[in-house]
């Protein structure tokens, strides 16, 4: 009775202190004078309607779009923070049933809830939602602050055995934590001495045998409880076992030393892990498994769960580790209330992942649970919003085989039945109006649902004409040209019809497949052989070789067609090269005109420029190295070439500019600098005295030793450089700047490569294939900034980085990539954001995956790389005309044309090698122009 009292008055003083939330500041304002509270006051109030817009928003905002998780979070902040109580409960009830909570927001709701609850009914709300907390997720936090509140319920009848009840509960769930669990062991002891001290007597009295009882009773329960958690690896269990050596009076036990020693081990064990945990950061992802898999080992299967609970709190949205966990759960603890916890929990955080909701319908089904809790959660699922119509076709085929499995076959009728074909026909119904309005495909187009709707009444139901019925709507569905989908409904004929329906199928599947009707007709012929009369086998064989006539006939026309259309591209595309070679002599022959009138009066500069002035110009493959990105010209020193000063009349700037760099000797490439050596590309053009600006910019990264930009052969710039560095380091670090804006243009940074000698190099760094974590977006407006489109993206996930896609001058071609943290996330954002207007534009949103570049084309027989190569990323610039008439050019790659099919049997195509052709001078050039 002392103890009650003693645990009564605790309670009440409990209670006492956390009574009520924190009251909202009282408003300023009244008869005061002070001019500073009345301004105050006034900027209260409109603060407070600020909130009052803000929260309506918010709540309009939600009665649209439910699943707004963010926009959750803001209203809860703004209820808690405006004191609106009778709201703020409503806004977390709702939010709790959509989303499963996490630890800090089911921690501020429950200390509200706790200091506002009074009276023991309240206090029952208040245990009913702790109860709801700890199923969300395993956090020891919450489950201390269960058990401590639930000390203040002592003074209540079977109080104590309350609170020792939560307590072991507490410990079943996470008092294996190496990090946390010591917290709640302490707290558990706590508690017990507390009892223990209002059990001892009164100073000076002998004690009654109850009290004595009583005391070695709890005695014990302190014992054992130091005994059990010295048998477990937590951290600071040095500290807990010499705080044990000073409170017992008696000597350790042995067992208990033993006990201690080897979860001293076991600890030594587990410290990698847990140091791992505690330097990586968030997700922590490869780390978890990593301490998984160190569990699995050790096959402890309260350890195990742990861990994986552990993982999951922090990786909730990763549908492989939820899937991980319950497989383990179903195959291995098979404990009921704990499977389908889990799959619920799996299927609350990750609702877009189909095969959750399988594995829940059959974690369901195995533990009996009664078949409308089952069909209410198929229900759920459908709703949803899987990302594929191929996931909806699953999530119906594992309904179907449960209900298929509660049919009893061998009555005629039943319930289960009526049930089974109503399902059946229901989903394909479903797959045809739902799932093909928003996808625009049923995600069956083999119909595998009304397959197997067949094999049920034909196998089990003894019912032929319904699947003759069924496979009958398979086939006008387009599947009659297929010849596995006859061969198919052939069999289950074979096996549960007859040999007249299994005959009338094969003709018509001679009659119609157009894949394989050879096999179709091998099949037909064996039926016949084997259980055919005469006639019917005369009739078998005309019917497929005039099948298979008629199907030759269609091939080869079909072949013939596909060659004409291939032989008008080629003349198409002969036409077009030879216009344009038309046209490029024609402009030729016009500027050739008029240098010859230029020059008519010196019969000595008849060839001008043949030998002196005509630049050194090589081909890919012929030097020591290749420029990068660019088209073959020979790098031309600091200032490279310019073409000679005309004669009389002041020279312009430009012109200026380009006479002092004639005379610069050339510098060629040494490749074996390359390691020291960034290329920068991109450039403007106009850019005026780029080796100053190249200089100043990349002085940051380290010592520049030389910066060698390459000029054309009229001495103007042509966008790329060399940027040489005295060591290897600075080069690397270079590389950093790549993108960087120069004079409103991206500059490109690339390593210094000699694509001869590494043809599979490439600067591009960002990834071509599938990445599921990334999302693809197009249609956006050209003035959408990365800051804009992170405000969109995020509201559906953590974003790691942002992209905006630009041209070469480096504006916006409204294209970006967003990378989310996890697959999950990414997939929740291609439900949310395909479809939406941004800037009154409409979006696409899809998973990144890139289309596979083709590789370019050498051209046959040639020692040359493709044109895009030769001529570089810009293709070919007005002053690179070719001054090689296109009859010359032909001559020198006679193979490629005779595989093209233009020219059969020209000389050229033999195996001699092709003459050299004869030298011209500039005036013979000009005059065959002329003639041409």
């Amino acid at each position: 009775a002392e103890l009650q009292k003693m645990a009564a008055a605790a309670a009440e003083a409990a209670a006492e202190q956390e009574k009520r939330l924190p009251e909202r500041e009282p408003e300023s304002g009244g008869d005061s004078d002070d001019e500073g509270d009345s301004d105050s006051s006034g900027d209260g109030e409109d603060e407070e309607k600020e909130n009052e817009a803000e929260i309506q928003r918010l709540e309009e905002q939600l009665s649209i779009n439910a699943f707004d998780y963010n926009c959750h979070l803001d209203l809860i902040k703004l209820l808690r923070q405006e004191g609106e109580l009778v709201k703020l409960r409503r806004a977390r009830q709702k939010m709790s049933e959509l989303f499963p909570l996490t630890e800090e927001i089911w921690l501020d709701w429950l200390k509200d809830e706790i200091k506002m609850a009074s009276e023991n009914s309240e206090r029952e709300k208040v245990y009913e939602l702790f109860e709801r907390a700890v199923k969300d997720y395993i956090c020891p936090e919450i489950w201390l602050e269960y058990a401590q509140y639930s000390i203040g319920g002592i003074g209540q009848e079977g109080g104590i055995e309350k609170v020792r009840s939560i307590f072991e509960r507490a410990l079943t769930a996470v008092g294996l934590h190496v990090t946390k669990g010591t917290a709640l062991w302490e707290a558990y002891r706590e508690f017990e001495n507390a009892i223990l001290e209002t059990a001892q007597p009164a100073p000076g009295s002998v004690p009654s045998p109850e009290q004595q009882q009583m005391l070695c009773s709890q005695l014990d329960k302190i014992h054992t409880l130091f005994r059990r958690q010295l048998g477990i690896p937590l951290l600071d269990m040095e500290a807990s076992y010499a705080e044990y050596e000073e409170w017992s009076e008696e000597p350790i036990p042995e067992t208990t030393i033993k006990n201690y020693k080897r979860a001293l081990q076991q600890l030594e064990k587990c410290k990698p892990y847990e140091e791992a945990l505690l330097g990586a950061e968030t997700p922590k992802l490869a780390e978890y498994q990593a301490y998984i898999d160190f569990e699995m080992k050790a096959g402890d299967p309260a350890r195990i769960q742990l861990i994986y609970e552990r993982a999951l709190a922090e990786n909730c949205l990763v549908p492989d580790l939820w899937a991980r966990y319950n497989q383990y759960l179903d195959r291995q603890l098979k404990v009921k209330e704990l499977v389908l916890s889990a799959h619920d929990r799996a299927v609350r955080n990750c609702p877009w992942t189909v095969g959750l909701w399988i594995r829940y319908l059959l974690a369901m089904e195995r533990h009996r649970v009664d078949h409308s809790s089952i069909s209410e959660m198929f229900e759920k699922a459908l709703n949803a919003g899987f990302i594929q119509a191929t996931d909806y076709v699953e999530i119906w085929q594992a309904y179907l085989d449960y209900l298929r499995r509660r049919v009893d076959f061998t009555q005629d009728s039943s319930k289960e039945l009526e049930e089974l074909r109503s399902a059946f026909a229901r989903a394909v119904e479903y797959l045809k109006q739902e799932v093909e309005e928003r996808f625009s495909e049923s995600g069956d187009p083999s119909c595998t649902i009304m397959q197997n709707w067949a094999r049920v009444e034909a196998r089990l139901c003894n019912n032929m004409q319904k699947a003759r019925e069924l496979w009958d709507n398979i086939m006008t569905k387009g599947n009659a040209k297929y010849a596995n989908m006859w061969l198919e409904y052939y069999n289950l004929e074979r096996a549960h019809g007859d040999t007249q329906h299994c005959r009338k199928a094969l003709h018509r599947a001679v009659q119609c497949t157009s894949d394989y009707p050879e096999h179709v007709c091998e099949v037909l012929l064996t039926l016949e052989r084997i259980e055919g009369t005469l006639e019917d086998w005369d009739a078998a064989v005309q019917k497929t070789e005039n099948r298979l006539a008629r199907v030759n006939e269609q091939r080869a026309k079909a072949a013939e067609k596909e060659a004409a259309l291939a032989k008008q591209e080629e003349e198409k595309a002969e036409q077009r090269k030879l216009a344009r070679a038309e046209k490029k002599a024609s402009k030729k022959a016009k500027k050739t005109r008029s240098g010859d009138k230029r020059k008519a009066d010196d019969d000595d500069e008849g060839e001008w420029g043949q030998e002196e002035e005509q630049p050194s110009k090589r081909h890919r493959g012929e030097g020591d190295t290749v420029l990068p990105e660019e088209d073959m010209e020979v790098e031309t020193g600091l200032f490279g070439r310019s073409a000679p000063e005309k004669p009389g009349g002041p020279t312009p700037p430009k012109e200026k500019a380009s006479s002092s760099r004639k005379d610069i000797p050339k510098v060629l490439h040494d490749s074996s600098k390359d390691k020291v050596t960034v290329f920068v590309s991109n450039l403007s053009y106009s850019m005026a005295e780029p080796e100053e600006k190249l200089r100043e910019l990349f002085g940051s990264c380290g010592e520049v030793a030389e910066i060698r930009p390459v000029f054309s052969n009229r001495g103007t710039f042509r966008g790329y450089c060399y940027v040489q560095f005295r060591e290897e380091g600075s080069a690397l670090q270079a590389l950093s700047l790549d993108r960087t804006a120069l004079e409103g243009r991206p500059m490109f940074v690339s390593p210094c490569v000699d694509k001869n000698k590494n043809p599979d190099f490439k600067v591009f760094r960002y990834s071509t294939t599938l990445e599921k974590h990334k999302l693809f977006i197009s249609g956006l407006p050209f003035s959408c900034t990365k800051e804009e489109l992170e405000d969109v993206c995020k509201a559906h996930g953590n974003v790691k980085d942002i992209r905006l896609v630009t041209n070469r001058a480096g504006k916006p071609k409204g294209l970006a990539y967003v990378e989310y943290e996890n697959e999950a996330q990414a997939s929740q954002a291609v439900l949310k954001m395909d479809g939406l207007t941004v800037k009154d534009h409409v979006i696409k949103v899809m998973i990144s995956n890139p289309p596979l570049r083709r590789p370019p084309e050498a051209g046959r027989g040639s020692p040359f790389p493709a044109p895009r190569q030769l001529y570089g990323a810009r293709g070919k610039g007005r002053t690179q005309l070719s001054m090689m008439p296109r009859a010359l050019q032909r001559q020198n790659n006679p193979v490629a044309k005779a595989e093209n099919g233009m020219v059969q049997n020209s000389p050229a195509a033999s195996s001699e090698p092709p003459e050299e052709p004869k030298k011209m001078s500039n005036a013979d050039f000009a005059k065959m122009l002329l003639k041409k």
